[in-house]
C-alpha cells in the first residue's frame, strides 16, 4: 500500500538549501546562453540544439550536463520551455541544452520519430563531450509531459534509432529530471491510442528494469494527464530494482505546474530548488543553491502558497514524497 510522508514545506527547504533573493543580474551573468548547433538532417530539415554553458566554461573540463525535452503532446512546444531551467542549472556549473525535435502532425502517428531524435540529441551531445567541455557519464535527460516521456526513454529503454545515427555511441541518460511525464502508454495511459497494442515499446513505466538511472520526478496530484498512482507504480518499480528514485507530489497542482511563467513562477522555484538539491546529493553539483526570487520574499511565497491551496489546509506548499 502506498504510504505519503509530507516532508517539508517550501519556506523551510528554502532556508535549508539556501534559496536568497536579489540575485538576478549574477545568475544571468553566470551562464552563456544558447550556442546553436545543428544535429542532425532528416527529411531535409535541420533540427537544432541549444548549448548553455557557465560563464567559466572551457574546453577542458569535464561538468554535468542536462539535455531537455519540451512537452506538448508530442504535437506543439518549443525548446525554450526549459530556458530558465538550463541557465539556472548553468549558473550553477552545468552544461544545458535545449533540444528541437520533429512534431506529430496526424492523430494515427506514433512518437516514434520524436523518440528517434532524442536519442540522436542525446548521441550527439555525448559524442562531442569533449567539445563541450562535458563528462560523457554525467548526462542527465529532462523533459516536461511528452518530452518527460522521450527523457524517460533515454534512461530506460533502447531500440527505435536512427538509421543514421552512430550507434556506438549511448543514447542512455545517467539520470534523468521528470516533470509530469506522460511515461505511462499503456491502455489507461496517455498515447495509448496512438501506440495500440504496441505500447510496451514505447512505455518508460513499462521498461523499468535494473540498471535504471537515478531519477527525480514531480507530479501535481490535481493533474489530468497522469495519475497520483501512476507515479506510485513508477516509485515501486524503481524500488523493485534497486534504481534511486525521488517522486515529488505537489497538492493543488496541475498538468504543467512547473513551468516558469505560471503562478509568479513558484512552483518553478520549488522544483529547480528540488532538482539541485537532487544533483548535489548525486555529487554532480557542489555548495548551495543560488536561485533569484526576484520580489518575493520567503514569507511572501510562503503566505503566496497557504493562500492558493483551495481544497487543503495549506497543504499546497508541501510536498510528499511517496515511499513504499
Amino acid at each position: 500500500m502506498m504510504k505519503r510522508i509530507v516532508v517539508t514545506m517550501l519556506a523551510c527547504a528554502a532556508l535549508q538549501h539556501g534559496l536568497r533573493a536579489g540575485q538576478a543580474d549574477k545568475n544571468a551573468g553566470e551562464a552563456v546562453m544558447e550556442e546553436k548547433h545543428i544535429y542532425k538532417v532528416v527529411e531535409k530539415r535541420e533540427l537544432n540544439l541549444f548549448v548553455i554553458k557557465p560563464a567559466d566554461w572551457k574546453p577542458a573540463d569535464a561538468r554535468p550536463a542536462a539535455v531537455f525535452f519540451h512537452g506538448g503532446g508530442w504535437m506543439g512546444g518549443t525548446p525554450a520551455q526549459f530556458s530558465e531551467h538550463g541557465k539556472y542549472l548553468a549558473s550553477r556549473g552545468m552544461v544545458c541544452v535545449l533540444v528541437e525535435y520533429r512534431l506529430l502532425t496526424k492523430p494515427e502517428q506514433t512518437p516514434e520519430v520524436c523518440i528517434r531524435d532524442a536519442q540522436s540529441a542525446m548521441r550527439w551531445v555525448r559524442a562531442r563531450a569533449g567539445e563541450l567541455g562535458i563528462d560523457p557519464a554525467r548526462i542527465a535527460s529532462g523533459g516536461g509531459s511528452a518530452g518527460g516521456h522521450l527523457a524517460a526513454y533515454c534512461g530506460l529503454m533502447n531500440g527505435m534509432d536512427d538509421p543514421q545515427d552512430n550507434l556506438t555511441v549511448s543514447a542512455r541518460a545517467d539520470a534523468m529530471l521528470l516533470f509530469n511525464p506522460v511515461f505511462d502508454n499503456g491502455p489507461s495511459g496517455y498515447g495509448y491510442k496512438r501506440v495500440g497494442e504496441n505500447y510496451m515499446a514505447f512505455s518508460p513505466l513499462h521498461n523499468v528494469a535494473t540498471g535504471a538511472p537515478p531519477t527525480i520526478v514531480f507530479f501535481g496530484d490535481q493533474d489530468n494527464l497522469v495519475s497520483v498512482e501512476t507515479a506510485a507504480v513508477f516509485k515501486r518499480k524503481m524500488d523493485a530494482v534497486g534504481a534511486v528514485c525521488e517522486v515529488i507530489i505537489y497538492e493543488g497542482m496541475k498538468h504543467g505546474f512547473f513551468n516558469y511563467a505560471i503562478q509568479d513562477h513558484i512552483p518553478y522555484y520549488m522544483t529547480i530548488l528540488a532538482c539541485d538539491r537532487f544533483l548535489v546529493d548525486l555529487g554532480w553539483l557542489q555548495g548551495q543553491p543560488t536561485l533569484d526570487t526576484g520580489n518575493a520574499d520567503l514569507g511572501t511565497v510562503h503566505s503566496y502558497l497557504l493562500q492558493s491551496s483551495p481544497n487543503t489546509s495549506g497543504a499546497i506548499n508541501s510536498k510528499e514524497t511517496i515511499n513504499d
